[in-house]
């Protein structure tokens, strides 16, 4: 007969073979994880990602470290391309994409063989609200003085974002804006505004608030109107593009460019990465966006904070791309224009 020892010692096993059965070790525990960012560093995104990938690894398992490679190129473009067809889809890469990229595809963007539905939407830090911003030493305090007088709006080249914003508000909203080119960024931009080389520039909240704080406290500056689905709360007083549009068509274009800006700066994984691991990034993410050491960074450092989750992310991505494609078409003539 055996021991009691043994008895024990086999029962020990047994039990301990059943908890491991009930509560599977965390696939991530101990693993490295790849965060690919799709700007250079130093910039916007690229700040707001390594203050992410300080504090979400805690909240993933225990020992995962993340590393980020910074990807930037055509846009955001380079970035997306490579986390949909290249990146490897084991749960152990994510990446950090511009809000331009997931709608590109849809615009006929050739550069653009992806389709973000795919994607594994993980999360949002931060929604971006776009605006037109005019300085009150030009006179022009409202939409409708910009339909009057011509304005001057600077922008760093003729098929960047703010030129499009320009042209799609001249013909939707017609509006007089002149688009001045070869200012390479915002910094540029609100020197040509101060010097008065331009009377305005189309800009995100954001930027504004943090560069240029003292125009809106000072009352040097008046937003004409912002790119949202709702009036902000920063700007309650101030139209957006969607309630402007006059037909159904020019609202749901406006919808579509306004839907970027609620995508912000995204997070995602690769297509085809298993759901677990997927939820299990989401959850964190989740977490990690209620991180009081993480709330108290961005705070200090001004950064703009609104976070969505991927579900939420996720659906903005799969109603967008439901457009109609007279829609898609009436905005590819315009990008051309």
């Amino acid at each position: 007969m055996p021991s009691r020892s043994l008895l024990a010692l086999s029962c020990f096993a047994i039990s301990l073979s059943a908890a491991q059965a009930q509560e599977p070790v965390n696939f991530y525990t101990g693993k490295s994880i790849s965060m690919v960012i799709s700007s250079s560093a130093g910039g916007g995104y690229d700040t707001l990602a390594r203050a992410l990938a300080r504090y979400l690894p805690k909240h993933i398992a225990p020992q995962v470290t993340i590393t980020i490679r910074n990807m930037p190129g055509a846009g955001g473009i380079v970035a997306t391309k490579y986390l949909y067809s290249v990146a490897p889809k084991d749960g152990l890469t994510m990446g950090g994409v511009q809000n331009n990229t997931p709608f590109e595809p849809l615009l006929g963007t050739k550069e653009a063989d992806y389709d973000a539905r795919n994607f594994n939407w993980l999360g949002s830090p931060s929604y971006e609200t776009g605006l037109l911003a005019t300085m009150t030493a030009s006179g022009v305090r409202n939409l409708d003085d910009a339909r009057i007088k011509t304005v001057t709006v600077a922008s760093s080249g003729a098929n960047s974002t703010p030129s499009f914003y320009a042209r799609l508000l001249n013909e939707l909203l017609k509006t007089k804006l002149k688009i001045v080119v070869g200012y390479p960024g915002q910094t540029e931009s609100f020197l040509a505004m101060e010097r008065g080389e331009t009377d305005g520039a189309l800009t995100s909240w954001n930027t504004l608030n943090t560069a240029r704080h003292d125009w809106i406290v000072d009352k040097k500056i008046r937003v004409l109107v912002q790119y949202a689905l709702q009036r902000t709360s920063d700007m309650p007083d101030v139209p957006t593009m969607v309630e402007l549009g006059k037909t159904p068509e020019d609202k749901a274009m406006f919808a579509f460019y306004v839907s970027g800006g609620e995508v912000g700066r995204s997070f995602i994984a690769p297509p085809g990465v298993p759901s677990e691991r997927v939820e299990a990034l989401r959850r964190a993410f989740d977490a990690t966006m209620k991180d009081p050491e993480l709330l108290a960074e961005v705070t200090q450092a001004k950064l703009d904070f609104h976070p969505g989750t991927g579900e939420q992310v996720q659906k903005i991505i799969t109603d967008t791309a439901s457009i109609k494609p007279e829609i898609i078409e009436r905005m590819q003539n315009l990008l051309q224009k």
